[in-house]
């Protein structure tokens, strides 16, 4: 089933708990800090299931039923390519804005899927739960990390105070008894269901925590505590056109009690699995690749943005300015090679196919490692322009003033208004809270940088490495005799 945005935007009317400070939110899709962000959710939702787009963004399984192309388990170079499109035909329409867009996680279950016997008794319940998320079309966030606070539980044992991370508190035949907090979901305030696991190592005696489940975001005793939300009620878009859309909000979970049936409980006691399940399977490669498509998607507009702002005043003319913006776009051609060598150096799992791990992450670790820079460039290219524009759009509402910004705020190259418009969405990008919650997040989506580093260490090739330094070295003697200097 393809779900529409009438729909979408009807499940999220479910009587979840979303607190913004001491204030509990009634219906996010109503609220001002989460309207606009739930609209934008309900659009990418229609223009999937638009039958314009179907060749795209649905497929047909062997069930013959029709759904969401990340939903499909590809067995074909091809089957890889439709998902790739899919994934960045979605993430063109948030410019890259989003990302834990529907089909992030959705990729990461589907992943699981095409494995489903590295979960052993567990077997049967990730196939039924990746059906039930296909034949929904469901949207699920995911929360597979520790509060920070329960990083040391010598401190807990010490003080004789529970650690506050997500743990098995009761179990029964029905199910399991969760107590306790999991970071971060972001996008779960927009979302139907939150996947909760572990990305990171648990120590051996923590079998508590090693739990991966998947809860609704209504389910009783279960609450979202948001960040502080960036959408500023009020005003003209083009004072902060991409706060305004896309900010798809970062929150902790807080489980109270909840009872979590056991048909929703897929790692148990298990502390090897809860983390090993994303790397014996193609979840981590099917879930990152969507991460490296959205971030290009992305890149794509810092580059013409870049490039339109060095326009508006003319420095695009300046050897020095074209060196810059042809790096730029050179930035962007290495992450779109790093993206087809995931596609074209595609990797067997039995009668499927995954994107290739050590391409996936390269491209994962230059992301972490280049977004502040590149954004650095944009700043540089804007200069004080951003700065120098009226507090808000207001000004063009007032005659005598709207004249005197036109007389005296263009430049040869734009009029005033196409300026301040341009500089506004340049502003958002580099200067915002909006801005700065990009730059976080971008740093540490996939984790702290030594994290994805090991990743890449992991898939290395290293007997193949040293190889050919044992090769090379082989090639010749120990001595000066052994040399033939004729």
């Amino acid at each position: 089933m393809l779900k529409t945005g009438k729909e979408h935007l009807e499940s999220l009317r479910d009587g979840r708990r979303v607190y913004i400070g001491r204030k509990l939110v009634e219906d996010v899709t109503a609220h001002p800090a989460f309207a606009r962000a739930a609209q934008t959710i309900a659009d990418l939702y229609d223009f999937k299931a638009n039958a314009a787009n179907r060749d795209v963004m649905s497929y047909v399984d062997d069930d013959g039923g029709t759904y969401s192309s990340y939903f499909m388990r590809a067995r074909t170079r091809a089957d890889l390519a439709k998902r790739s499109a899919a994934h960045k035909q979605i993430s063109d329409l948030s410019y890259g804005l989003l990302g834990r867009s529907p089909d992030y996680v959705a990729s990461f279950v589907t992943g699981m899927a095409i494995c489903p016997e590295v979960f052993g008794d567990g077997a049967d319940r990730i196939t039924a739960y990746w059906r039930h998320m296909r034949d929904n079309d469901v949207y699920a966030a995911h929360a597979i990390v520790a509060p920070q606070a329960a990083r040391d539980p010598a401190y807990y044992e010490r003080e004789n105070r529970p650690i506050p991370t997500l743990r098995v508190i009761e179990e029964n035949d029905s199910g399991v008894v969760v107590h306790g907090m999991k970071m971060l979901a972001t996008g779960a305030i927009l979302a139907n269901e939150i996947w909760i696991g572990n990305i990171l190592p648990l120590a051996p005696e923590n079998k508590a925590e090693s739990i991966t489940l998947a809860v609704a975001c209504n389910e009783p005793g279960l609450s979202l505590w948001s960040r502080r939300p960036l959408n500023v009620p009020g005003g003209a878009e083009a004072d902060d056109p991409l706060s305004r859309r896309f900010d798809e909000t970062d929150a902790m979970v807080l489980f109270d009690h909840v009872f979590i049936p056991w048909e929703r409980v897929f790692v148990h006691n298990d502390v090897a699995l809860s983390r090993e399940l994303y790397f014996r399977t193609p979840a981590h490669a099917y879930g990152n690749h969507q991460s490296s498509v959205r971030f290009r998607s992305k890149l794509e507009l810092v580059v013409g943005l870049a490039s339109r702002i060095a326009q508006s005043t003319g420095a695009d003319q300046v050897p020095a300015v074209r060196e810059t913006l042809g790096r730029l776009a050179s930035q962007e051609a290495l992450l779109a090679g790093l993206i087809d060598g995931q596609l074209w150096s595609a990797e067997p799992w039995g009668d499927y196919l995954s994107y290739n791990r050590r391409s996936m992450y390269a491209a994962m670790n230059w992301c972490v490692e280049n977004y502040s820079g590149i954004i650095d460039v944009l700043r540089e290219l804007c200069g004080g322009g951003v700065l120098q524009m009226p507090a808000d759009s207001s000004v063009l509402d007032d005659e005598e003033l709207s004249t005197i910004f036109k007389e005296f705020w263009h430049t040869p190259q734009l009029d005033a208004v196409s300026r301040m418009k341009l500089h506004r969405l340049a502003w958002d990008l580099v200067g915002t809270e909006f801005a700065g919650r990009h730059l976080q997040y971008e740093k540490f989506y996939a984790g702290a940088g030594f994290i994805v580093r090991n990743h890449n260490f992991r898939e290395a090739p290293w007997p193949r490495f040293h190889g050919v330094v044992d090769d090379l070295l082989s090639s010749y003697g120990n001595s000066a005799e052994s040399g033939d200097d004729s």
